[in-house]
């Protein structure tokens, strides 16, 4: 019930033009959501740059369905990228295929995607390929390989999610391309059949594939925000001898600040994915939607950062 209330209000227009319009609610979106346009998130990225970390900018949106809006969200990548540059923010940038035109023709996705890789490889940039629901993931795979694996491979990297089934034998054939992997949990509620419905088997899987990919991958991002998972992977890799440098910590904007913080004051790398734009209202309603559990993750994560952030 609460799921189908979630995705219901996501789509309320009348209630995202009365929350843009309160104060309340912006102030509470602002501690996740970066604000509505790149000026806003390319000055949190500076903002974070100032304290040693590094950023990831992420355009919400997602699911187009006309070939204009994907042409213009690639158009907003473009001018994104420029931005970043002529800033000095770091030039990393997480793109959803659905947003480029995947569900309208694959030439025009492939296109689209070719056009900022080529921008962001001229300007010495990393691409993201984000990962969404289970029904995209072999598509999502074959076409990173398809179309962007031979020309930008120092320059793009796919995201695996540990509750999938399927992610041990997609890990080893990324770790056999040399391909950079980013490993969260997932967020969104998938079928038993194809995910683990339990969250013990998630994070088991979860660590497998991150002492996976701290021994063998290229420079693995590790994007968690489980205080548990993160000490297990300090543990590790001192055990093993891996250097901090062979890979990152990664975490979403106004989560764990405490924790971001503290890995970077300890010598490890630490990127933070700052969303924005203007569909930061129903961005936060799907990713309740997906997993209700995360509206008492949200608030538990700043409750706790709260107090261990106190003097």
């Amino acid at each position: 019930m609460m799921r189908t209330f979630l995705l219901w209000l996501s789509e309320q227009q009348g209630v995202f033009n009365f929350l843009r319009r309160n104060a309340l609610a912006r102030r509470f979106a602002s501690r996740f959501v970066a604000g509505e346009t790149r000026e806003s998130a390319t000055a949190a990225a500076l903002e974070l740059k100032g304290l040693g970390i590094t950023t990831t900018l992420d355009l919400l949106g997602e699911s187009v369905t006309g070939s204009a809006d994907a042409v213009a969200a690639r158009d907003e990548y473009l001018r994104m990228l420029d931005g970043l540059s002529a800033s000095g923010a770091d030039i990393n940038v997480s793109v959803k295929l659905t947003q480029m035109g995947f569900d309208i023709d694959e030439a025009l996705c492939a296109d689209n995607m070719r056009r900022i890789l080529e921008k962001t490889r001229a300007l010495g940039g990393f691409v993201r390929i984000d990962m969404e629901s289970s029904e995209y993931t072999q598509r999502t795979l074959d076409f990173f390989e398809r179309y962007l694996l031979a020309d930008f491979a120092k320059h793009t990297g796919v995201v695996i999610q540990s509750c999938l089934r399927r992610s041990a034998a997609d890990v080893t054939r990324l770790i056999e391309l040399g391909v950079r992997v980013r490993l969260c949990k997932g967020a969104y509620l998938e079928p038993a059949e194809v995910a683990f419905p339990d969250k013990k088997d998630v994070d088991r899987q979860y660590v497998a594939l991150m002492e996976q990919l701290l021994r063998h991958g290229n420079f693995p991002g590790l994007a968690t925000h489980d205080a548990r998972m993160i000490e297990h992977a300090r543990a590790f890799v001192t055990r093993e001898g891996i250097p901090a440098d062979r890979f990152e910590f990664q975490m979403l904007y106004g989560v764990r600040r405490d924790i971001q913080e503290r890995l970077k004051r300890d010598g490890f790398n630490m990127r933070v994915y700052i969303p924005f734009g203007t569909q930061w209202y129903p961005y936060l309603m799907r990713r309740l939607a997906e997993r209700p559990a995360n509206i008492v993750f949200i608030f538990g994560n700043v409750v706790r950062e709260t107090l261990a952030l106190k003097p």
